[in-house]
């Protein structure tokens, strides 16, 4: 309102549409004839109930670029086009449309970021493409056919000059970036010869990745890519069912190989309540897609946007979503509202412990006293429940702690499997945490008088040009995490203070010291 604006514009996406509903009333209650434009895909396929419904003047339906060029140059008198096309209008309670826009060619795209914008150790997003190839019931892009791309020169020019602001990260979110090789050999190509410290973020279809791809990427920096990969089921039928029209088998051969060349991060993802799959169908999917052991696994839940086919056949499924945005699914006629959120629990066990990578000799160690990963990340979720962790924030030391707890109320194991989960813990806890102290639950495994003399030896031996840190096990510690081998042995790990990553086992040289 202090901008004393004539017209305010609004995007809206399923995470901002109720807020925008509800400042749009707001304004129009104190300034009626402040004009309101809205444009984004929660207003792209019911304009015109939208503007009947909501506060506001117009509507852009699908691309809005030109669109809201447009409407500013009739503003301005630049134009007198009455209709334009992709518009709704509200006019003394009617409404008009312009009728469809065809799809903008993409080489008119303004490129967003300015010369003098900080984006220094930020995430930015880029557009190589719109559109996909493929038609998944439950998404939007199944609804625009065809896949458009920018020159590649063009991309890499604009590249550059992202890459010379020092970002972080940079994420494309074209839909499936490799649906065109050519495109997407030569883009990698240039991003793997280029010499910068970002990661760059893609959504690919790992089925349909090339022999001559894969053996590009295997030349590109580690680090310098991560993928993406939306697997979401690994039941074929219900593959078919969501009209995605690949089997798991070929997916999971291409993720391998990926993996192989150790360089890229993989993230793959699952989506719990699609049509078809009951509770065990999709234990079986997370198990298939934990087996992999990519970096990242997300557990998402169906949601069932406007305009997306997959809304059409919600009856036909059994399907119960929230009618407010972001419409997530809420039961299915083969998966409970009480399994579902079960599943939920789950899944933040999942982001939390394993997405973090943070407690990866824990989980090892845990999975082992399970049948399958899936019934220790639900054992471990229905634990939190009962202990009511869910409803406050842990501190990161009781993120470890938790597992102590868990060994003692569920597992309730002997003496030396608690011994080695305790210092399993230890290590973990030592490679992401200030390592002055330990917490009590953690306490150090060694008497003074030998703290002393490690102390005095790592600082004779060690401490020249930075500072390290030495610290106790009561068993091999190094063995156990480098194969599974269980030694009550007591062992000496040097640990770089700059670094805590970088250890080194120095049991033997001190203790012949």
């Amino acid at each position: 309102m202090e901008e004393k604006a004539d017209i305010i514009a609004f995007s809206t996406y399923i995470w901002n549409l109720e807020y925008v509903t509800k400042i749009s009333k707001i304004i129009k209650l104190i300034d009626p004839s402040i004009e309101i434009i809205y444009g984004g895909p929660e207003v792209s396929y019911d304009g015109e109930d939208f503007l009947i419904n909501n506060s506001g003047d117009y509507v852009i339906e699908g691309e809005g670029e030109e669109t809201f060029r447009e409407f500013i140059k009739r503003k301005m008198g630049i134009i007198e086009e009455n209709n334009i096309k992709g518009l709704y209008e509200k006019k003394n309670g009617n409404i008009t449309y312009g009728g469809k826009r065809p799809l903008m060619d993409m080489s008119k795209l303004i490129f967003p970021y300015e010369a003098d914008e900080d984006l220094e150790n930020k995430i930015v997003y880029f557009e190589g493409s719109r559109g996909c190839p493929f038609n998944c019931k439950y998404c939007l892009s199944s609804t625009i056919h065809g896949v458009r791309f920018l020159d590649t020169e063009r991309v890499k020019e604009e590249l550059q000059f992202l890459i010379k602001k020092n970002i972080k990260l940079i994420k494309f979110v074209d839909r499936t970036f490799n649906c065109n090789s050519r495109f997407s050999m030569e883009i990698w190509e240039f991003l793997s010869s280029v010499n910068t410290t970002a990661t760059f973020h893609f959504e690919i279809s790992a089925d349909i990745l090339k022999k001559e791809e894969i053996e590009l990427l295997a030349k590109a920096p580690k680090g310098r890519f991560q993928f993406e990969v939306g697997v979401q089921t690994t039941n074929d039928e219900v593959l078919k069912n969501i009209n995605r029209n690949v089997n798991f088998s070929d997916i999971k051969e291409k993720i391998e190989e990926l993996q192989s060349i150790k360089n890229i991060k993989q993230h793959l993802d699952l989506i719990a309540g699609l049509p078809g799959e009951d509770y065990e169908s999709f234990k079986r999917s997370f198990n298939d897609v934990y087996s992999i052991k990519p970096e990242e696994v997300q557990l998402g839940f169906l949601k069932l946007l406007k305009g997306a086919p997959m809304t059409e056949e919600a009856d036909k499924w059994g399907m119960v979503y929230s009618p407010y945005p972001p419409y997530e699914i809420l039961k299915t006629d083969m998966i409970s509202y009480e399994r579902m959120t079960e599943l939920k629990s789950l899944e933040a066990m999942v982001d939390k412990y394993y997405n973090s990578q943070k407690f990866t000799n824990i989980i090892n160690y845990f999975e082992k006293k399970f049948e399958n990963p899936f019934e220790f990340f639900n054992a471990l979720a229905m634990f939190y429940k009962e202990k009511g962790y869910f409803k406050r924030n842990l501190s990161s030391v009781e993120y470890y702690k938790v597992f102590i707890e868990f060994n003692e109320e569920v597992i309730k194991c002997h003496y030396e499997d608690e011994l080695l989960l305790k210092e399993i813990v230890k290590f973990d806890y030592m490679s992401f945490n200030k390592k002055k102290w330990l917490p009590m639950f953690l306490n150090r495994s060694i008497s003074k008088k030998d703290d002393k003399k490690l102390k005095e030896y790592i600082k004779i031996n060690y401490n020249r040009d930075k500072n390290y840190h030495g610290e106790a096990y009561e068993i091999d510690i190094i063995k156990y995490i480098a194969c599974g081998e269980f030694h009550k042995s007591k062992s000496y790990v040097l640990y770089d203070e700059e670094d805590w990553n970088k250890i080194k086992d120095i049991t033997e040289e001190f203790k012949s010291n």
